[in-house]
């Protein structure tokens, strides 16, 4: 992963939310590469590819049951981009190339 003080990396970000109470990370990741690389979810590879759903899941899940005050965040590569899925539901998305 890239220095997150790198600006020109920053202005590529593509970021967008989602609710965790109410959708799946893993859905709303593959909804949100999906809108980044402008295609249908159904031409994507599956998410099992890169990381194992139920866990990305099952992570946020915990993290937010555990809630101390902090944010946490998993990173992954999927689809030629980092994604990072943070436990406020935040989704940011940024191109390897």
């Amino acid at each position: 992963m890239p220095p997150t003080d790198d600006p020109s990396r920053r202005d590529s970000d593509f970021v967008t939310t989602f609710e965790p109470a109410d959708e799946r990370p893993s859905t709303a990741v593959v909804t949100a590469v999906a809108v980044f690389r402008d295609v249908p979810p159904i031409e994507l590879s599956p998410l099992y590819d890169a990381v194992d759903p139920d866990a990305l899941d099952a992570v946020v899940e915990h993290a937010q049951r555990v809630d101390e005050g902090g944010t946490h965040r998993v990173w992954f590569t999927y689809e030629g981009a980092e994604v990072g899925v943070r436990s406020d539901g935040e989704i940011r998305v940024r191109d390897t190339t």
